[in-house]
C-alpha cells in the first residue's frame, strides 16, 4: 500500500519532501503535481522503476519519459545546448513545455528515443515539483499520469491513490491539479518544430 503525502504549494513541508525523496532513492515510484497536471517519477539510474512506469501506462520502449529538472544547469548536463537554444530555455522555463533535445552520454540508452538519441526535458512550476528535485539534487525521470484508455490525466490525489495505491510507493496530494498537456517543442533541428500543442505558449519559438 503506498504512503500519502499532503503538501501544501503554499507551505511546503520539507520532512514529508525528504520521506518523498528517500522513496524514490529506494526504487519507488512516486505521484507529485505539477503546474500541467500530476506525474509518476522515479530515480532516473533505477531501470525496474521505470519498467514498473512502463507497465502502469502501458507504455512501450518507443515511448520516450521526460527527464524533469530542476533548472537550466541540470539540463546542460543532459542534453546538448548552444547559445540559441540556451537563450530560448532562459526565457521560457520554469513552465509547462516539454523540449525534445539532442541527449549527451549522461542519459542512459533506455531514457532516449531508440532511434534519434534525443531527450525530453521539462522544468516544471510548480512548488511542490521543485523542491522535491531540489531535495534529490538530480533530475527525476517521469512520465504524464493518465491511465490506459483514458483520455486526460487524473488530477484528484484521493482518487489517484485508491485506484494504484498497490502500484506506486507514495501518492503526494498537494490539491487539485489540472488536466492539461505540456506543449512539446523539438529543438534538435534548425528551427523548432511543434510537435504537441498544450498549456505553453508556442508563439515565443516563432511557431
Amino acid at each position: 500500500m503506498s504512503q500519502f503525502f499532503t503538501i501544501y504549494p503554499t507551505n511546503i513541508n520539507t520532512r514529508l519532501i525528504r520521506q518523498a525523496v528517500a522513496i524514490l532513492r529506494d526504487g519507488g515510484i512516486v505521484v507529485y503535481p505539477t503546474d500541467s497536471c500530476y506525474a509518476l517519477g522515479c530515480h532516473l539510474g533505477d531501470k525496474t522503476a521505470v519498467s514498473r512506469i512502463r507497465e502502469i501506462r502501458k507504455l512501450d520502449e518507443q515511448h520516450q519519459l521526460t527527464l524533469m529538472c530542476r533548472d537550466l544547469s541540470e539540463i546542460a548536463k543532459f542534453a546538448r545546448v548552444d547559445n540559441q537554444i540556451f537563450r530560448m530555455l532562459k526565457n521560457n522555463t520554469p513552465g509547462g513545455y516539454t523540449f525534445i533535445l539532442d541527449a549527451t552520454k549522461e542519459v542512459p540508452k533506455r531514457v532516449q528515443h531508440p532511434k534519434r538519441s534525443t531527450v525530453g526535458i521539462r522544468v516544471p512550476d510548480h512548488p511542490v515539483a521543485l523542491a522535491l528535485l531540489e531535495e534529490l539534487g538530480e533530475p527525476m525521470l517521469s512520465s504524464t499520469l493518465i491511465l490506459p484508455d483514458e483520455e486526460w490525466p487524473l488530477n484528484e490525489a484521493e482518487r489517484i491513490r485508491e485506484l494504484l495505491e498497490t502500484k506506486v510507493d507514495a501518492v503526494i496530494d498537494g490539491g487539485t491539479a489540472g488536466i492539461n498537456f505540456t506543449t512539446v517543442i523539438d529543438l534538435t533541428g534548425d528551427t523548432p518544430v511543434l510537435i504537441r500543442q498544450g498549456v505553453g505558449d508556442a508563439t515565443p519559438f516563432g511557431i
